[in-house]
C-alpha cells in the first residue's frame, strides 16, 4: 500500500509532467477531487478516498511549514522539490470551506530567462519596452491578471538590464519565483517582519541602480516605491489592474499625489498571455503533429508612455475615453486577424463595459 508521502509525491510529479501551473486539492465527502490547471484549462483527476486526501493536505502543510492543527483560518507556505534535475518551487495556500479544508499549490519551475523578443508576439512592442531601461530613475509598472506572465516579463527585463545596460539590481519577491545570478534577490517574509516596505527601506542602503518590487499591494509600499524613484533609482514593479491606465488610478487610491506620479512614472504596460494556434492542427496538437513542440503561448502588450502618458497625467487622473495609443483590445484583434490566435481568445481577455 502506498504511503501518504508517496501519494503526495505522485500528485506533484503528475502535475509537473502535465506542465500544470496549479494543483487544486478538494477533499469533498462524496466526490474528492484533484484538479490541474494546464494552459488555462482545469483537468480533473478523480480521487476515491477523502480521508487519504485530507492526510495528503496535512503532509504537504507540514512540509511547507504551516500549522497542520489549524484548519479554521487560511494559511500560506512554501517549499521546493527537484524532479529530473528540474528545481520547482511550490507555493501553498489553504482555505477553509464548508465542512473541509482545501489546498491550492502554485508550481514555480526554474526556467531559463528568455529575451523579451521571444516572449512577445509582436517584437516591435518589445523593443520599445526594452528602451525604457535606459532611464536612470523613475517608475515602470507592469499590470495584468494572475497568470498573464508579468513575472516572466520582469525577469526578462532585469536580465537585459544586467547584461546590456550593466546595472546593479536588487529584487524584493514573495516568493522568489526564479533564482537568478543576475541580481541580488530578497525573499519577503512577513512572519519574520520582512515586508515589502521594510525590505525596500533596507535595499535602498545597498546602492542599487534598479530595484524590482514583486508587487505593489498597499499604500505604504506604493509611497516608498515612488520615493525611491524620486531619489535616483529605477523601480520595476507589478500591479493588478484591468489596463495600463488603471495603474494611475490605483496609485492615486494608495495616496500617491498626482505631482509625484508625474515626476516618477515612466511607463505602464498591460499584458495578456495568448494561446498560439498550431498552423497544422488549427488547435490542440495531436501526438503525431511535427509542430507539437512549438511555442504554445506568447504575450501581447499595451504600452502607455511618452506623450500619451503625459496627456493622461495632465488631465489629473480623470477617466479618458479617447486613446491615442494601441490598447490590448487592438493587439488581440491584430493577433486574431493574422491567424496567430483563435477568436475565442479575444472574448476571453477583452472586457466589455
Amino acid at each position: 500500500m502506498q504511503t501518504i508521502e508517496g501519494l503526495a509525491d505522485q500528485i506533484i510529479q503528475l502535475a509537473i509532467r502535465l506542465g500544470a501551473s496549479d494543483i487544486h486539492i478538494i477533499p469533498r465527502e462524496l466526490h474528492p477531487l484533484i484538479q490541474f490547471r494546464v494552459d488555462n484549462r482545469l483537468i480533473p483527476y478523480r480521487w476515491s478516498n477523502q480521508e487519504n486526501l485530507q492526510r495528503v493536505i496535512s503532509h504537504l502543510k507540514f512540509l511547507a511549514g504551516m500549522d497542520i492543527g489549524e484548519k479554521r483560518r487560511p494559511q500560506s507556505g512554501a517549499m521546493s522539490i527537484t524532479s529530473n534535475n528540474l528545481f520547482v518551487g511550490l507555493r501553498l495556500s489553504s482555505l477553509p470551506a464548508a465542512g473541509t479544508e482545501t489546498l491550492v499549490i502554485r508550481l514555480l519551475p526554474k526556467k531559463s530567462i528568455l529575451p523579451l523578443e521571444q516572449l512577445s508576439l509582436f517584437p516591435s512592442t518589445s523593443s520599445k519596452i526594452l528602451s525604457l531601461l535606459r532611464h536612470s530613475h523613475g517608475l515602470i509598472i507592469l499590470t495584468g491578471p494572475t497568470g498573464s506572465g508579468k513575472s516572466t516579463t520582469l525577469y526578462s527585463l532585469l536580465h537585459h538590464a544586467n547584461e546590456f545596460v550593466h546595472r546593479n539590481i536588487i529584487s524584493l519577491e514573495d516568493p522568489i519565483e526564479n533564482f537568478s545570478e543576475d541580481m541580488l534577490q530578497v525573499q519577503i517574509n512577513e512572519k519574520a517582519g520582512v515586508t515589502y516596505s521594510v525590505g525596500l527601506k533596507a535595499v535602498l542602503r545597498h546602492d542599487p541602480d534598479v530595484i524590482m518590487i514583486g508587487e505593489i499591494r498597499d499604500a505604504e509600499t506604493a509611497k516608498i516605491a515612488v520615493r525611491a524613484a524620486l531619489t535616483g533609482h529605477l523601480i520595476l514593479t507589478t500591479m493588478h489592474t484591468r489596463n495600463a491606465e488603471g495603474a494611475i488610478y490605483r496609485l492615486l487610491e494608495f495616496g500617491v499625489s498626482m505631482t509625484e506620479i508625474r515626476q516618477t512614472l515612466i511607463a505602464v504596460t498591460a499584458q495578456r498571455l495568448l494561446e498560439i494556434v498550431c498552423p497544422i492542427c488549427k488547435g490542440a496538437c495531436s501526438p503525431y503533429c511535427s509542430y507539437r513542440e512549438r511555442k504554445k503561448r506568447a504575450t501581447v502588450y499595451e504600452l502607455l508612455h511618452g506623450k500619451e502618458l503625459s496627456n493622461i497625467l495632465k488631465e489629473g487622473g480623470e477617466e479618458q475615453h479617447e486613446h491615442s495609443y494601441r490598447l490590448l483590445e487592438d493587439e488581440i484583434k491584430k493577433a486574431v486577424a493574422l491567424g496567430y490566435v483563435r477568436e475565442e481568445e479575444y472574448g476571453r481577455w477583452v472586457y466589455r463595459e
